[in-house]
């Protein structure tokens, strides 16, 4: 028995190292300047505990006990991974991150070409959420040519290339998608693509085609529906059609709310002149470093007239979060997209925030990420600038009248 929780405890420990190492890829916790890292000197020292979540101290000793029971048991790993990158998601806490990694240690050591393919596409799903765009294509790669029916690694890879900008390829994996999986994501994985594209009227009808199933209608597939009505409110922005953007947001949240929803609506707030609405739009969000960006520029915003440089409380906790992160080699170019948008819209630094967009369109090609390239371009006067911008949307085939719209 006191074998059992030895080994159970070097387990946790394990855990709790492997969230301590990849301590770099988080921005921080307010107030605390991250400095060299602490290697521990046992297994049996304690080096970080996590928040505490109400109604996952039971589950986390559950996955840990079973982990330490079976720690190369492919289903009890994969498992265990997804509940911390869930957890890490909903949290915005990269440390979760780090647990989803450890769960997977058993493989570690072993070549690509001897992990199970299951194993290699919950690895690329942990990266992707890491930002290591290349590590997750590699992996998603070698999984799929061993086991070319899987839909998650189909589209995951999708979803990795849509991201870099490279929709042709990212087509490919929809269609792929489409022979293995269920019909609706190859369609919507392929509506997502066009409407990037610039087809905004046949991806529009294509998503609102799926949603007229009735067998969307139900509660369990409210998920669903509201992954479908997000994709058509960022392809009316796309299209420069802020109404009916709006009122898809707004069908979205009624379905289900989502962290990565929440985040996209307050940020089309913002555009739309109606800042005031995001803080009580994320009043019950975990106070990530995504969050707690909207609620700076929100606050920031609405000081503007009569205090235009007055402390905002959430601005001064994330100015030490990435203050704390650049202790870190490596980090601000994964996480330049939220630096470039607090240089630009909280801390009124156009230059600054040129330098850090520019870096991040390296990394990521989203939309969100040519258009505040383009927005700090045009607030900083750097014509140059702002022609590297639209220049990049025609070579991966971008089209998107916000960027069209700034002068």
């Amino acid at each position: 028995m006191k074998q059992a929780q030895r080994a159970a405890r070097r387990a946790a420990n394990r855990l709790a190292r492997a969230a301590a190492l990849l301590l770099l890829l988080l921005l921080g916790t307010a107030g605390v300047a991250l400095a060299a890292p602490r290697v521990p000197a046992s297994d049996d020292e304690v080096v970080e505990k996590l928040p505490v979540i109400a109604g996952w101290l039971d589950a986390q000793r559950k996955l840990r006990r079973e982990l330490a029971q079976r720690p190369g048991d492919e289903a009890t790993a994969i498992e265990a991974a997804t509940t911390y990158l869930d957890l890490a998601r909903s949290q915005g806490d990269a440390r979760y991150a780090g647990q989803a990694v450890a769960a997977l240690q058993a493989w570690e050591a072993t070549p690509i070409a001897q992990t199970p393919p299951a194993v290699l596409v919950m690895r690329a799903t942990v990266a992707q959420f890491l930002h290591d765009f290349d590590g997750a294509e590699t992996l998603l790669k070698a999984a799929l040519a061993r086991r070319p029916a899987d839909p998650q690694g189909w589209i995951t890879l999708a979803t990795v290339l849509r991201v870099r900008g490279r929709y042709d390829q990212s087509d490919a994996a929809c269609r792929a998608l489409g022979r293995v999986g269920p019909a609706l994501y190859g369609v919507a994985c392929l509506a997502e693509n066009a409407g990037l594209r610039g087809n905004h009227v046949a991806a529009r009808d294509a998503l609102r085609g799926l949603l007229a199933d009735p067998a969307l209608a139900g509660a369990p597939q409210a998920g669903t529906r509201q992954w479908l009505w997000t994709s058509i409110a960022e392809i009316e922005e796309l299209a420069g059609r802020p109404a009916e953007a709006d009122a898809a947001y707004r069908k979205a949240l009624a379905a289900e709310r989502s962290g990565y929803l929440l985040l996209a609506y307050s940020d089309f707030l913002q555009r739309a002149g109606r800042s005031r609405e995001i803080p009580s739009l994320l009043a019950k969000e975990a106070r990530s470093d995504a969050v707690l960006l909207r609620l700076a520029i929100a606050h920031t915003q609405a000081g503007k007239p009569q205090a235009p440089r007055a402390v905002v409380p959430e601005a001064e906790e994330l100015r030490e979060r990435f203050e704390a992160a650049a202790l870190r080699p490596g980090t601000t170019a994964q996480h330049a997209r939220e630096e470039a948008m607090f240089a630009l819209d909280v801390q009124g630094d156009a230059k600054r925030a040129v330098e850090l967009a520019r870096l991040n369109v390296r990394l990521q090609r989203e939309p969100i990420d040519l258009l505040v390239f383009a927005r700090s371009a045009s607030a900083a006067g750097d014509e140059a600038a702002r022609d590297e911008a639209k220049a990049l949307m025609r070579e991966i085939g971008l089209k998107d009248a916000r960027v069209d719209a700034i002068r």
